[in-house]
């Protein structure tokens, strides 16, 4: 894992050790081999092992590494988008299917960690999507209808109960989603890893795959030290993905998002502040998310980059933030920073992709990574295994296409976002500006 203490913040202090993982050397012959050690990667390899599979997973740089080391550690169901969007954009079928996949998502999640006793500090009591204005509790209630009609439990609270459940009267209702909660994200990933590997996978660490070939029936994928010949490929890299397959970046946009975390809070204080232990985030354009972990620490988030100008732009946001929302916590210091980036695609819905005979991948998952890239590495492995058939996934088979003016829109996300905050620290208010990071 890389030393740089704005790559994994917190999450890397505080995570269990990693798994015992080395480069490939030499040449090694599997079943499936799996290029990426995230959440997708890592629970497609567990369930491919469990079943009896010879797996090898090839990682560029260390287990969790990428967005599965770095997000907020929000475990939620379902999408960014409203539920009715999605059989509106993918057909019926498919679109419910996606949807009861990702609405149980949470569930497979929390299943793992009780099964395999991963110490990743799980808190089941649900998430809080909160509302800001009567704009944001009217989109609450029209998602709570939503997911209601399909039997989620989910319940739209007025603003005296969002403050009881948030610690702040700063939101006019909120959405409480009883599937969901939170982990700490980079101890799940490594926890996923020494499943995996208890299970009877291999995985190698510091192994960039930079090559990929035909090798009569089956599929030769080389490193810097080795290769590995097998019959199936699953790609699992999203937002970090690098060559050989170039066409997953080209259709993903990176966004930039950052947290903060303060010391861990005194008892007096953790009482007041999420006292369910949910995590929440609001409706804002440029979102503002918040959540405890186990010592008790605040974890507050939004789009940006802690860099540049960034730096101390998104530093006095988070400041304010903390000042606004909670001021009874104003004066506790800021212990911890760290940012990365998500992948986000043209309609806000992943992709499956079929590369070539044999070679498979999910990919873009806009800010929902933890529970939806656990079901769909399961879906993977049903997949490789023969359990289900391409006809049964709950996406389409689609072409990668390059995302349109791609770099500006990451231009504008990471500049947009320092923007927003200013604007705020000058016209404080119950809005923000409107950015393309929704």
């Amino acid at each position: 894992m890389t030393t740089d203490p704005r790559s994994h913040g917190l999450w890397a202090t505080t995570a269990p050790p990693a798994p015992d993982t080395s480069p490939l050397r030499g040449e090694a012959r599997a079943d499936v081999a799996v290029v990426g050690a995230g959440y997708t990667g890592l629970s497609a390899a567990l369930h491919l092992a469990k079943a009896g599979a010879r797996v090898t997973v090839l990682e560029g740089e260390a287990v969790g590494f990428g967005g599965s080391g770095r997000n907020v550690g929000l475990v939620n169901a379902g999408l960014w988008v409203k539920p009715d969007l999605v059989p509106a954009a993918l057909g019926a079928e498919r679109g419910e299917r996606l949807l009861a996949l990702l609405g149980a998502a949470p569930r497979l999640v929390f299943d793992l960690v009780a099964e395999h006793a991963i110490a990743c500090e799980a808190e089941t009591a649900g998430t809080l999507h909160c509302a800001v204005g009567r704009k944001g509790l009217a989109d609450l209630a029209d998602r709570a209808r939503q997911w209601q009609a399909r039997g989620a439990p989910v319940r739209l609270l007025d603003a005296a109960e969002a403050a009881r459940l948030t610690g702040t009267a700063a939101y006019t209702g909120a959405l409480l989603d009883a599937r969901a909660g939170t982990i700490q994200p980079l101890a799940y990933a490594r926890g996923l890893g020494h499943a995996a590997l208890a299970a009877g996978a291999s995985i190698h660490t510091g192994s960039p795959v930079v090559g990929v070939a035909e090798d009569g029936a089956r599929w030769r994928l080389t490193t810097p030290g080795g290769s590995v010949s097998a019959d199936w490929v699953i790609v699992a890299t999203n937002a970090y993905t690098k060559a050989p397959w170039p066409e997953i970046r080209a259709e993903i946009a990176h966004l930039p998002y950052f947290n903060i975390a303060t010391a861990p809070l005194s008892g007096n204080l953790r009482g007041t502040i999420l006292p369910g232990r949910q995590g929440a985030w609001d409706t804002k354009p440029v979102l503002t998310s918040f959540r405890l972990d186990a010592a008790g620490r605040l974890v507050l988030g939004s789009v940006g980059a802690l860099r540049g100008t960034g730096a101390a732009i998104h530093r006095a946001w988070a400041r304010r933030t903390l000042k606004s929302l909670f001021p009874q916590a104003a004066d506790v210091p800021f212990e911890a920073e760290w940012y990365g980036k998500i992948g986000m695609t043209a309609d806000a819905l992943p992709r499956f992709h079929r590369f070539a005979r044999n070679v498979v991948a999910f990919s873009g998952y806009n800010g929902r990574g933890i529970a939806p890239g656990t079901a769909f590495g399961r879906v993977l492995a049903d997949l490789v295994a023969g359990r289900i058939t391409e006809a049964d996934l709950p996406l389409p088979v689609t072409e990668p296409v390059p995302l349109g003016f791609r770099a500006a829109r990451e231009f504008t996300y990471e500049v947009g976002a320092q923007a927003v905050h200013l604007a705020e620290a000058r016209f404080p208010g119950p809005t923000r500006p409107h950015t393309p990071a929704d």
